[in-house]
């Protein structure tokens, strides 16, 4: 069974890779803005995919264009990304078919006349 803990690192791990790829130049308070963490947080989970191998990290100052730094996801992180991708759709796809139940049973309920609304009289 996924902790609470669990389901909110995969989550943060998910949209980190997710605006990695999308952005390997964004900076990490905007990353970490962006992912719902504070800065060295998002240091702190930048350095782990660093360690593990699923991001690379290359320092372009020196470039004219100033980007500074690029995390670029390695292979092994594309296939990480998309096992987090797999487990997150599955997670709202439940939370999303959980919902649609609570919404229809809410609906039904309100469209049943309350017992003690008065009932009107036809005549």
């Amino acid at each position: 069974m996924t902790t609470r803990r669990q389901t909110a690192n995969d989550d943060t791990l998910f949209w980190t890779l997710k605006l990695l790829q999308e952005n390997p130049g964004v900076t990490q308070r905007t990353l970490a803005k962006e992912v719902g963490i504070n800065v060295s947080s998002i240091n702190f989970c930048l350095k782990a995919l660093v360690e593990k191998g699923w991001i690379k990290m290359g320092n372009f100052s020196k470039n004219p264009d100033k980007l500074g730094y690029a995390y670029l996801l390695t292979p092994t992180g594309v296939a990480e990304k998309a096992a987090l991708t797999r487990r997150f759709l599955q997670r709202k796809m439940a939370e999303y078919e959980m919902l649609r139940g609570e919404i229809e049973a809410l609906q039904l309920e309100a469209d049943q006349p309350s017992p003690s609304a008065p009932v009107k009289s036809n005549s």
